[in-house]
């Protein structure tokens, strides 16, 4: 059954369908609320929706998909249907995320990312459990390096222009 009714999708504040735009709106929102872009690598999702007013999300895609996050080593399923209730770092009320923990698939229901950053990220379960991991292991993996590319780049143009200033020195008459 879904979570997602018609009286949810009546009072939702922005509603898209379509794989390639739900995945930019869904990077989107992670992006704006605080949160690694690449927390949520679902495939073929068919539409997602926002609820301003409540901080209410939805996700649907085509079937459930288990994903790899190789930093970590952890294995996240991923069901059909993903809801939360989301405000900045945190995700909340979470539906349809379960983590495999030694041999046994464990419900997540919450998320919250440190502030002021400490670059962790803790995921919690409805049982009050939780598991703590760096940020970056959540991040897409092209993304993290233009990042690192960016602020690298920023950095040596400030260096030169720190060089240049120092390099035009002021001549006494």
């Amino acid at each position: 059954m879904s979570l997602v009714t018609e009286e949810i999708k009546a009072s939702a504040s922005e509603i898209y369908n379509g794989d390639e735009m739900c995945q930019e709106k869904s990077k989107f929102l992670l992006e704006e609320i605080g949160m690694p872009r690449g927390l949520l690598p679902l495939k073929d999702i068919e539409e997602c929706g926002y609820v301003k007013d409540t901080g209410f999300v939805w996700l649907k895609q085509k079937k459930s998909i288990t994903h790899k996050f190789d930093k970590i080593g952890r294995l996240v399923c991923y069901a059909t249907e993903v809801t939360a209730v989301v405000e900045k770092n945190k995700i909340k009320k979470l539906t349809g995320v379960k983590t495999k923990e030694l041999l046994v698939w464990i419900t997540l229901s919450d998320i919250s990312v440190d502030d002021p950053p400490t670059g962790k990220i803790t995921f919690k379960t409805p049982a009050g459990l939780y598991r703590t991991f760096p940020v970056s292991a959540f991040e897409i993996e092209g993304e993290a390096v233009k990042e690192k590319n960016k602020e690298e780049q920023e950095a040596n143009a400030a260096a030169a222009a720190a060089a240049a200033a120092a390099a035009v020195g002021v001549k006494e008459v």
